[in-house]
């Protein structure tokens, strides 16, 4: 992974959007005008971690369903920074949580080019939570990307997360108990026999 750093940016997601590359993360601690789910803004403050990376779909692990790439990688992610001393927490579909939203994924593909953007409040949020542990974002960096280097298959992420998803108590703005749903092999979440991919 070609790993690139600039002091500040306009959205590290536009820009890998712009110049497809694969292979190639793009990171900043200062985006001025970020991406967020379904095209909103991802309302980022200054030393903050903001990055996208690129990977082609040929690359990914074989089990990975392609509406799962944004639990796959937000999940690891997680994991990480749990190793790294966090408490956060993943919360379906692409979000983490500690008291509130800590950080959220998106996703694109384009040419066969899957481009994940990931916003991680790491130092401040106004109107959000951001993360409970002193540690740069260059080492968040390095160290995300030498556990994704390991390539850990989605079945053995799947069934470390399906294990938290049933005992985490995480309710949606309309007070739905996530919980109460079961969840799918293939990432979504079903009750009544209604699959559902996202809430928003």
């Amino acid at each position: 992974m070609e790993i690139i750093y600039f002091d500040e940016i306009k959205s590290t997601q536009q820009y890998l959007l712009e110049n497809l590359k694969e292979n190639m993360c793009i990171w900043s601690d200062n985006q001025t005008s970020g991406i967020g789910s379904r095209g909103n803004n991802w309302l980022g403050e200054k030393g903050n971690l903001f990055f996208s990376f690129s990977i082609h779909k040929e690359n990914l692990v074989n089990d990975l369903p392609l509406q799962s790439i944004s639990i796959y990688y937000m999940y690891q992610l997680k994991e990480i920074l749990k190793k790294l001393g966090s408490s956060v927490k993943f919360k379906w579909p692409n979000d983490l949580y500690l008291e509130n939203k800590v950080g959220g994924i998106i996703s694109n593909i384009k040419n066969d080019i899957i481009i994940i953007g990931i916003g991680l409040n790491t130092k401040q949020s106004k109107f959000y939570s951001y993360l409970d542990i002193n540690i740069s974002n260059k080492i968040i960096i390095k160290e995300y990307f030498k556990y994704l280097s390991m390539k850990k298959n989605w079945n053995e992420i799947f069934i470390n997360y399906e294990k938290e998803f049933y005992n985490d108590k995480f309710v949606t703005s309309d007070n739905i108990n996530l919980n109460k749903y079961k969840l799918n092999k293939d990432g979504s979440i079903e009750k009544n026999n209604e699959r559902i991919y996202s809430l928003r």
